[in-house]
């Protein structure tokens, strides 16, 4: 696989929660060639490397929701028996420093790569909504005036009705 395609697949394991973009554990062990138990082991044994900003567990909710969304097996079905950690960009970068594995290093630059261009789309995307907001905005009173501009050239170009001179004899002159 190529940098970019892996770069790919990294970006479709990113998902967002409590507002921060993360990586599982399991993707995240997977990408560093080690057992999802073996880097959860070091993360726990290494864990004041890990404040809740680089790592934390998901809560049952989260993990019922990412159950029911991307297909994470279930504990009924030789799944799970824990919930999984999520790592940021700095926590997958702690775990591959904790791992001290050739893959883990290489890996980890891409990783970082990869949410570094993830932030850069998600800036571009806000910035471009702030931008289409402005331009509604603007245009909201553009039109009021574009319709008070038909309205004038209408009344512009409406035939004016002269009164009519009447045409014959009347009576009542002599």
């Amino acid at each position: 696989m190529t940098d970019i395609e892996i770069q790919e697949t990294i970006e479709r394991r990113i998902h967002l929660l409590r507002g921060m973009k993360v990586i599982l554990d399991a993707d995240l062990a997977a990408l560093y060639g080690v057992q999802t138990h073996r880097l959860n082991e070091q993360v726990k044994r290494n864990i004041e490397r890990f404040p809740n900003d680089f790592a934390f567990q998901l809560t049952e909710t989260e993990t019922a929701n990412l159950i029911s969304q991307i297909a994470i097996s279930s504990s009924g079905w030789g799944g799970r028996r824990s919930p999984p950690f999520a790592f940021t960009e700095h926590g997958a970068l702690m775990a591959a420093s904790v791992l001290k594995s050739p893959k883990a290093i290489e890996m980890s630059i891409l990783v970082v790569r990869t949410f570094v261009k993830l932030k850069g789309l998600f800036a571009a995307h806000r910035q471009l909504a702030a931008q289409l907001g402005e331009v509604e905005h603007r245009l909201s009173g553009h039109d009021e005036q574009i319709a008070a501009l038909v309205r004038t050239v209408r009344a512009l170009m409406a035939p004016v009705e002269e009164p009519r001179r009447q045409i014959g004899f009347r009576k009542d002159q002599r």
